[in-house]
């Protein structure tokens, strides 16, 4: 569900930057996969500073 989500986002933000010609449209979605991301983080019940310790910690 997300995924078309993003995918629909990305489509517009495309079309619009095509049409307008303003390369801003391009950043849209990427900050929107950012606070999604972040968003994401916030609704796991540890800390903030534990949960983003544990993320960077399963690659190793």
């Amino acid at each position: 569900m997300i995924l078309y989500l993003f995918l629909i986002v990305t489509a517009v933000c495309l079309i619009l930057a095509l049409r307008m010609k303003k390369a801003i449209f391009l950043t849209i979605p990427f900050i929107s996969i950012f606070v999604y991301f972040i968003f994401q983080i916030i609704l796991v019940p540890l800390p903030f500073i534990e949960t983003v310790k544990f993320i960077f910690s399963l690659n190793s």
